[in-house]
């Protein structure tokens, strides 16, 4: 019964450090202006615990007049020695 036990707390201490090691986040949002135009926007990213984080995101406005823009984002970054680059790139 005492090996059982152990082997349990083992586990559970292991997924508990899989899951502080890395982290997860999802977003969206829209509204309507004043004038009748509208916006949306949705992203999504993830990070590991000391190696970096990758994120991506798509933005769009709709005019009053019906015309639409749309623009999308993807973002990684990598860390290395206490230092941290990113790089980011857009398109339409």
């Amino acid at each position: 019964m005492k090996k059982l036990h152990t082997f349990g707390l083992a586990t559970a201490m292991l997924l508990a450090t899989v899951s502080m090691a890395e982290a997860q986040v999802k977003r969206s949002g829209g509204g309507t202006g004043p004038n009748g135009g509208s916006w949306s926007s949705s992203g999504s990213g993830s990070c590991t615990k000391g190696a970096g984080c990758s994120s991506q995101g798509s933005y769009s406005y709709t005019s009053p007049a019906g015309k639409t823009k749309t623009a999308n984002r993807k973002s990684n970054s990598s860390c290395s020695g206490g230092s941290c680059t990113r790089a980011s790139t857009w398109s339409r």
